[in-house]
């Protein structure tokens, strides 16, 4: 059975102060009202996951995830962050080609490829990000294009190694605008990639990987969007900012 997630990704948001209040508070929450199976992972910003580890227990129901990572193991490349730094601070999961990245960082398929494949390497979990912009999903083959994110960057894995990669479907016009893809425009989406990824592992792996749904999703849709039968959580950006405003979206999936 695949999991449930829910991921809050904080981006570039919180002082020191306020994520520390802001950890505890959700980790407390969480504890004392979720009930059901689902996990929950929490991607601060970089300079936040060492402190953050104080406040999550390694196996609990909260896991620790990063918002990026380099593509190489190590090296000269100043600013950045690699797998194996991740990996030895506990790090669990990374979210890697958020769309964000991919428009101003000019992250390619190619380059994410790597960053896939140095990631699970190192024994962490790829939050897979692929999604449409609105002139695409307007005017253009959008489904062929989201398709063609998850071939390009993840289809040269094996089997086993896939079976470690969760993918986040964040239709790019829903990011922090206010809007929301329907629950019947997010199913839509998530059942096709899931034939997808069938098509080039068979329906047993399919079956078994975890599609979470971004894009503006918060405490009033939630439940909606995760009644679907192919959305089996969330990546959830602004609404995770507030503490009990996330409680109330994890317990919606719970």
């Amino acid at each position: 059975m695949r999991k449930k997630i829910v991921a809050g990704n904080w981006k570039m948001n919180k002082t020191f102060e306020e994520a520390k209040a802001l950890l505890s508070e959700v980790v407390n929450m969480v504890k004392d009202e979720v009930t059901g199976d689902v996990e929950v992972v929490l991607c601060p910003p970089m300079v936040y996951l060492t402190t953050s580890r104080q406040y999550i227990t390694p196996g609990g129901r909260v896991s620790l995830g990063a918002q990026n990572c380099h593509e190489k193991a190590s090296g000269a490349y100043t600013g950045e962050v690699s797998a194996p730094m991740l990996q030895s601070i506990g790090v669990e999961y990374v979210i890697l080609g958020h769309s964000e990245r991919r428009q101003y960082f000019e992250e390619t398929n190619a380059q994410l490829a790597e960053k896939v494949n140095i990631v699970l390497e190192h024994g962490l979990k790829p939050i897979f990000c692929c999604g449409e912009s609105r002139d695409l999903r307007e005017n253009g083959d959008y489904m062929g294009y989201v398709k063609n994110q998850i071939t390009e960057s993840l289809f040269h894995l094996s089997a086993d190694q896939f079976a470690n990669v969760v993918i986040a479907y964040e239709p790019i016009w829903a990011i922090g605008t206010g809007l929301t893809a329907s629950s019947a425009q997010a199913q839509d989406m998530h059942f096709e990639l899931r034939r997808h990824i069938a098509g080039q592992y068979g329906d047993a792996v399919a079956q078994d990987t975890t599609i979470l749904y971004g894009g503006s999703a918060n405490e009033k849709n939630a439940a909606e969007l995760f009644a679907q039968p192919d959305v089996d959580g969330g990546l959830i950006g602004g609404a995770s900012l507030k503490s009990r405003e996330f409680t109330n979206v994890i317990k919606a999936r719970q």
